[in-house]
């Protein structure tokens, strides 16, 4: 999808196109998650923080962004992908890879079925997608890229849409791509090869498999020499189950206060059991993430005795990690998240008096929680002890608004 957070934005808030928009955290510890390319003239991409970013572009529009609508929407995108093969891996809310191999004799050639998903998305979304067509996930990304519209001496350029590579063609398009351009190659594996001398793919390919192995390790190393040659043998995975869930937040004063602390959690709690119940599982490990005001980060995790599905049972679990939290130095982030996941089978504990909170205890008015925010929404009920705090539900991944 093309800046998608961004589009889904400007589709209710028509007024704001042909201006820099930025979704993300409005505050100054916030982080862009999106820009519209004309904030991109200025230099302001995802990943950026806000401050930064407002410096680049002092007259950018700052949104706080709408996880719920996102999803939404990626709902309905990729309604459209499955309409065209049942062999759809979504990545993130807003790319797929698609396998299109049986479809097409119903469709037509790989090159046209992007065309035609392009078209479905944009009649029934109003959105706009770009499409990389290739025999292999690595060139059919990199194809994507090239999809899309980009900016030139300070002016957006637009882009084919659709761009198809194949393998002919492949080498020429690879070749004068520098390396940073493939899969696993961060600052460090940059550094070792420019002391070899490497800058772009066509000198990636003149090191032999043994030299890269030798710098990089036997896996990195196999995989650039194959990359730099358009190789990629990973099949589309139609299905991919959550290894996690969670949701952190970044505050925008360090929390200091215990009790404040625990507050933020059991609101994050509440987001986190209410994604687990839709996902129909239950969770085993509850883990708990601090981030401190010099940046170091504490991460402890706990079992309870039986897997969870509310929000009142990962608190309970969170109340054993608490005591580990050295709050004195300041919280600057924390985090909530699940792992080990099982089947969802909820039991009614009988004896409650010694026992810690469970799932039965609390499952009868989970699911009347889910039903309100079914017909409601998201903010019409929340923890009582969390109200108040003008927050949604722990979905505050860019950081704070203020």
């Amino acid at each position: 999808m093309d800046a998608f957070f961004v589009a889904v934005e400007l589709l209710r808030r028509p007024d704001l196109r042909g201006l820099p928009v930025v979704v993300g955290g409005t505050g100054s510890r916030g982080v862009v998650a999106a820009a519209s390319y004309e904030a991109r003239r200025f230099g302001v991409y995802s990943a950026m923080s806000s401050a930064q970013a407002r410096r680049l572009c002092p007259n950018a529009v700052f949104l706080p962004g709408d996880l719920h609508l996102y999803a939404d929407y990626s709902e309905r995108v990729h309604e459209v992908f499955n309409s065209f093969s049942p062999e759809v891996e979504g990545v993130a809310l807003d790319e797929a890879f698609i396998d299109v191999t049986g479809s097409v004799q119903l469709f037509g050639e790989a090159s046209s079925i992007g065309v035609q998903i392009r078209d479905r998305v944009l009649s029934d979304t109003g959105l706009v997608c770009c499409v990389g067509v290739a025999s292999n996930k690595f060139l059919a990304k990199l194809a994507s890229r090239a999809a899309k519209p980009k900016i030139v001496d300070g002016q957006i350029v637009d882009g084919p849409g659709v761009f198809e590579v194949t393998d002919d063609y492949a080498s020429t398009f690879l070749e004068p791509m520098s390396v940073r351009s493939l899969w696993g190659v961060g600052a460090a594996t940059v550094e070792k090869l420019e002391r070899f001398g490497v800058a772009t793919v066509a000198d990636l390919k003149q090191l032999e498999r043994r030299v890269l192995t030798g710098a990089l390790g036997q896996a990195a190393g196999s995989q650039l020499f194959d990359l730099a040659r358009g190789i990629d043998p990973r099949p589309v995975v139609s299905s991919r189950d959550a290894k996690s869930i969670g949701h952190e937040e970044t505050f925008a004063e360090d929390i200091i206060d215990l009790g404040e602390l625990r507050t933020h959690l059991v609101r994050l709690s509440d987001a986190v059991a209410a994604r687990v119940r839709r996902a129909d599982v239950a969770a085993r490990t509850v883990s708990l993430k601090i981030r401190y005001s010099d940046f170091s980060n504490l991460t402890r995790s706990f079992t309870p005795e039986a897997a969870v599905t509310t929000g009142q049972a990962i608190v309970s679990a969170l109340d054993r990690l608490l005591p580990q939290c050295e709050i004195e130095r300041g919280v600057r982030l924390a985090g909530v998240s699940v792992s080990n996941f099982v089947e969802s089978q909820v039991q009614l504990t009988l004896d409650t008096v010694d026992s810690e909170p469970s799932d039965g205890d609390w499952m009868d008015a989970a699911e009347a929680i889910d039903e309100i925010r079914k017909r409601f929404g998201n903010k019409s009920i929340g923890p009582l002890s969390a109200m108040g705090h003008g927050r949604d539900l722990g979905e505050s991944p860019w950081g704070p608004s203020h």
